[in-house]
């Protein structure tokens, strides 16, 4: 029922007598109010252009080279953003996905590969481990900017990604 006819209702009922002229007031104020709110929250979620997700998703990709300067930073910095934003929108929370399987699955090899060290195999492969945590992100970053998800190959699946997106400016719904 539209907001229209539910005070053309309420007048009936105050023609009526059912309702006081105060009695009135208060219901069609409660009303609107309530209008008022479902209206903020459904441009609330829709606020985000294209453009804005897949900036963010960008952003969540290339936080990982945060990393470079001060270690710490590449693995706080992706899930602060990606907290910070995932109920804003799918697409984002995607990415966010994205990137914490794969600093998850880094950890895990840089792990194994830190014990394979000593019988030398190990530094081959943290060399490799340190070039695919600079490549994978870049590449991420490109394509979030395009308007696309790309799951880090080599990535476990510690959180589902629900599907592979694709946004492009006024496609906001990801198909």
């Amino acid at each position: 029922m539209s907001i229209a006819e539910e005070v053309k209702k309420l007048q009936e009922l105050k023609e009526s007598g059912a309702l006081t002229e105060e009695e009135f007031q208060q219901a069609k104020t409660a009303l609107l109010k309530e209008n008022d709110k479902k209206a903020e929250k459904a441009g609330k979620s829709i606020n985000l252009s294209s453009v804005d997700v897949n900036t963010w998703g960008m952003f969540i990709h290339l936080s990982q080279l945060l990393g470079l300067i001060l270690p710490i930073l590449g693995f706080i910095v992706p899930f602060l953003l990606w907290q910070l934003k995932k109920n804003d929108s799918e697409i984002i929370d995607t990415h966010g996905r994205i990137v914490a399987n794969w600093i998850i699955s880094a950890l895990i090899y840089t792990f194994v590969a830190s014990i394979l060290c000593v019988i030398f195999i190990g530094f081959p492969l943290l060399f490799a481990i340190v070039i695919l945590g600079i490549v994978f992100p870049v590449i991420g970053a490109v394509k979030a900017n395009n308007g696309e998800a790309w799951p880090y190959p080599l990535s476990i699946r510690f959180f589902h990604v629900s599907r592979i997106i694709n946004v492009k400016p006024g496609n906001l719904n990801g198909k």
